[in-house]
């Protein structure tokens, strides 16, 4: 501020002469006081201001710090929490991995991608046998129902349905009928149908105790019966089929029609453990000297042994059938494989 006066002094140096020869210095210094104390009080609340200002970004700037700090460190908890919920994860899908395979054996084949994990076992009871296989689905779309023919009204084989699509393993699927159209027979699923997302024609409630089974979109086991097209594609349904029963729901095992509970037929199943691992068994029937096949009341009992917490019947009898890399492991009770509707393949 003294700088200020004294500039002002120097530039109005040459005039005060004549100012002061008129009598008017007197006048002029006391007229610039007034202006001069007013901006000394003006600056002076201006660099308040600033000191204030100051203050408070500094202050503002800590707690910036303080915040950063303590997000680092909730980052970094954060971190270690999920990291030790991995490892935990980890661990207990392990734990309920060897728990599963415990109980079903060493597998007789196995194969591993970045799509699927696929093992399969030997089921070896008393009166029937047949095979399991146990699949992880790391891509969903590895799982697909194959129409015969990818046509309407036609039937292939199993092997031939693997064969085409260049799946690694295939069962049967869904019940059917053949009914004569133009003269000629025309092969008609039962029930209702999804393929890729969408049934393959409208919605058919009929006979009414049909259930639905197959897979959604994050590769989950689906099912039920269900008596509406909301209800299905409420599921976000992906790929499924239609048969009778319902074996195990949420872990429950459901009451048998008294007509399907006590005859021991050969078996196609479909279903999921608990950690997502899809089960896939055929049981063979019908031949003495191998298998009789199975009661689904005794066949409940031997899912719900080895942990399973969802189960579908699919289609079985002659259909029944389980291909494995090209190979019929099973034996099917016609002697050879049957030429159905729909076939449920996963790719390798």
């Amino acid at each position: 501020m003294r700088k200020l006066y004294i500039l002002a002094l120097l530039v109005m140096a040459p005039f005060l002469g004549i100012w002061m020869a008129c009598g008017c210095f007197a006048d002029y210094a006391h007229a610039l006081s007034i202006p001069v104390e007013k901006a000394n009080l003006s600056l002076y609340a201006l660099e308040e201001s600033i000191n204030i200002i100051e203050g408070e970004l500094n202050s503002v700037k800590t707690q910036a710090e303080n915040q950063k700090n303590q997000y680092e460190e909730h980052d970094e908890s954060l971190s270690n929490l999920t990291k030790q919920a991995t490892e935990h994860k980890q661990e207990s899908d392990q734990i309920y991995e060897e728990r599963i395979l415990t109980m079903l054996g060493e597998p007789i084949r196995m194969h591993r991608s970045s799509k699927t994990e696929i093992k399969v076992f030997k089921l070896e009871e008393l009166g029937y046998r047949g095979y399991i296989a146990k699949v992880k689905l790391f891509n969903p779309k590895s799982f697909k129902v194959v129409l015969a023919k990818d046509t309407l009204g036609e039937k292939e084989t199993t092997m031939e349905a693997v064969k085409r699509t260049g799946a690694l393993l295939g069962i049967n699927g869904g019940g059917f009928y053949t009914e004569m159209r133009d003269g000629k027979p025309y092969m008609v699923h039962i029930g209702n149908v999804v393929i890729n997302g969408k049934l393959i024609t409208p919605f058919n409630g009929y006979p009414g105790n049909l259930c639905f089974a197959g897979v959604n979109k994050s590769g989950r086991v689906i099912g039920g019966v269900l008596s509406t097209e909301k209800e299905l594609m409420a599921l976000n349904p992906w790929q499924g089929v239609s048969f009778i029963p319902v074996l195990i729901k949420g872990g429950v095992s459901q009451p048998i029609p008294a007509e399907w509970a006590k005859t021991k037929q050969p078996r196609t199943i479909m279903g999921e453990y608990a950690n997502g691992d899809l089960i896939m068994i055929v049981v063979d029937g019908r031949q003495a000297d191998w298998s009789s096949g199975v009661t689904l009341e005794r066949l409940i009992d031997k899912l719900v042994e080895l942990g399973v917490k969802e189960a579908y019947n699919l289609d079985g009898g002659g259909s029944s059938a389980f291909i494995y890399n090209g190979e019929v492991l099973n034996k099917p009770s016609d002697g050879k494989l049957r030429s159905v509707v729909t076939n449920v393949v996963v790719m390798p």
